[in-house]
């Protein structure tokens, strides 16, 4: 029987990293919905998700948006017609082909994308504040293998947030 947290060679190794995933993961969810917390009236955590990718890719059009967040247009349009209600975002004609439409963050949306990542930012730091340096230096190796794994591109400035994870949640307002 493998002692949980202590993964062993070959075979077994394999479900014993991916339950120490899945337990991280639940932390993670854990602590991106605290961090939504001040603006959880306001954006559900895949709504969130969709500011992000539009504060790390800049204007895009729905499509695009929709195949990113791996959603149907016609959820991703739901969620952009939400966003914009709420002043977090907006349409614009593309300017070089007027029949497409691009989205795009506002000055509120932007705001509330760093404010969110900086309170996640910050209790992150705290936890990993907690692991002796040499385990966090395992850490950043394993975590910077399974990211590239999985095909997830590094967070390289802080107000920028890793997008992966943040799907598990169901958006219960669309």
């Amino acid at each position: 029987m493998v002692e949980s947290g202590a993964p062993t060679r070959g075979v077994d190794d394999v479900d014993a990293v991916t339950r120490a995933v899945l337990t991280a993961s639940r932390l993670l969810v854990a602590v991106s919905a605290r961090s939504l917390g001040e603006v959880e009236e306001q954006v559900t955590l895949p709504q969130f998700r969709m500011l992000v990718v539009l504060s790390t890719r800049g204007d895009t059009k729905l499509v695009a948006l929709a195949e990113l967040l791996q959603v149907a247009p016609s959820t991703a349009m739901r969620m952009v017609d939400r966003l914009i209600a709420a002043g977090l975002a907006d349409r614009q004609a593309n300017p070089d082909n007027r029949r497409e439409t691009l989205l795009r963050l506002t000055d509120e949306g932007r705001r509330t994308v760093e404010d969110v990542t900086a309170r996640r930012r910050a209790e992150i730091s705290v936890i990993i504040e907690r692991l002796a340096p040499e385990q966090r230096s395992a850490l950043i190796a394993a975590l910077t293998a399974f990211n590239a794994a999985g095909g997830e591109p590094p967070v390289d400035a802080p107000e920028l947030h890793p997008l992966g994870w943040a799907d598990v949640l169901p958006d219960r307002r669309g």
